[in-house]
């Protein structure tokens, strides 16, 4: 998708589209840095095309204030409809934010959809499972509708359903998934498909974005932006316990896996062809692939997970990271992420052009 990059001081974007004028109190870096213009930050009238992940409980309002404050979009982690929760995050935002769902968790629970586009988020952002039955109401509230999805036919059924943005999340992203693509090929495939049949709606890539890097090489693949978790869930605002993450800035992409442990553990009913990505651990290697055991041993298995949650003893509690974790060693502000990010990103795309040696 176009880019423009050029350095500006405390500007913001032109908005079109989706985008409200920024929001009051929106706070600008007074330095010059480098801006990258794509069709996202046009959009949704934002100075970054980075998009904070909806994390269920960590992306808090908070967290999303926080990266809406910095130029980029953030997300409320509505994830399994918590209607409590999310009626106090609504309450303590300042900023222009979106909210996310896990979309299976919605049935039954249309009312907190509704509460939340009564709210008139920045963009709605719907997860594992059929966007259809909730597309007309989010369209008819005149909320962008964005949709993740893990391969080409959920990519254009999102399509089919009226999603404004597209999110093509690889199985390097922490948390659920699917977990067969990667985001490298998966991202440039969906792109190629959205030209071809919808050319307007913007494509986001996710799934190990975690430095300016993984932003430079998802807009050479034709993304107008990316949705940034891993790296958002090491910030100073996230809704997470600083002993979970100095745990995992210990770690490598190597050290994270594929389960349905932690599912089964937390009964949680996710559709089998989701697994979640979290750091392996000692919980993890007892039962995974032994989950009907683990169904047989459950109230013994859930006092020990609840037990090391309350402890933050993460030899059992579960930390939900991705691959992209190998690349964080530090915790930052959210404002520090995103700017640089972008610079870096903008740094990258700027390098002219060198011969090949003959």
């Amino acid at each position: 998708m176009l880019v423009s990059t050029e350095t500006v001081g405390p500007a913001v974007s032109p908005g079109h589209s989706f985008g409200p004028s920024s929001a009051p109190g929106h706070i600008h870096h007074e330095e010059s840095y480098m801006s990258l213009q794509t069709r996202l930050t046009e959009a949704f009238d934002i100075e970054h095309p980075v998009v904070l992940a909806p994390m269920d409980y960590v992306a808090d309002a908070r967290l999303a204030d926080a990266v809406t404050a910095a130029g980029g979009l953030g997300l409320i982690g509505g994830g399994y409809t918590d209607e409590p929760w999310l009626s106090r995050q609504f309450n303590d935002v300042t900023e222009s934010v979106g909210c996310g769902f896990i979309t299976w968790t919605l049935r039954g629970k249309e009312h907190v959809l509704d509460f939340v586009l009564d709210r008139r988020p920045a963009a709605v952002f719907l997860s594992f499972g059929d966007p259809a039955p909730y597309a007309p109401r989010i369209r008819a509230a005149g909320v962008p509708l964005i949709c993740q999805v893990h391969d080409l036919a959920q990519a254009a059924h999102a399509i089919d359903v009226g999603a404004d943005v597209v999110v093509a999340q690889g199985g390097e992203a922490g948390g659920h998934g699917i977990g067969r693509r990667s985001t490298f090929t998966l991202v440039p495939e969906i792109v190629d498909l959205v030209s071809r049949v919808s050319p307007k709606v913007l494509v986001l890539a996710a799934g190990g974005v975690v430095d300016g890097r993984g932003l430079a090489a998802a807009l050479a693949l034709g993304a107008d932006g990316v949705v940034v978790g891993t790296r958002f869930w090491a910030a100073q605002e996230a809704a997470i316990p600083r002993s979970a993450q100095q745990r995992a800035l210990h770690a490598t992409g190597d050290d994270t896996i594929r389960q349905h442990v932690y599912d089964v553990v937390r009964e949680k009913n996710w559709p089998k062809q989701y697994s979640g990505r979290v750091l392996n651990n000692a919980f993890v290697k007892k039962w995974h692939g032994s989950e009907d055991a683990l169904e047989q041993h459950l109230p013994q298995a859930r006092a020990e997970f609840q037990a090391a949650v309350a402890d933050e003893d993460y030899t059992s509690a579960n930390v939900i990271i991705g691959e992209g974790i190998g690349m964080i060693r530090q915790v930052d502000d959210a404002a520090d992420i995103v700017c640089s990010m972008t610079e870096q990103a903008a740094a990258i795309l700027h390098r002219p052009a060198t011969a090949a040696l003959a």
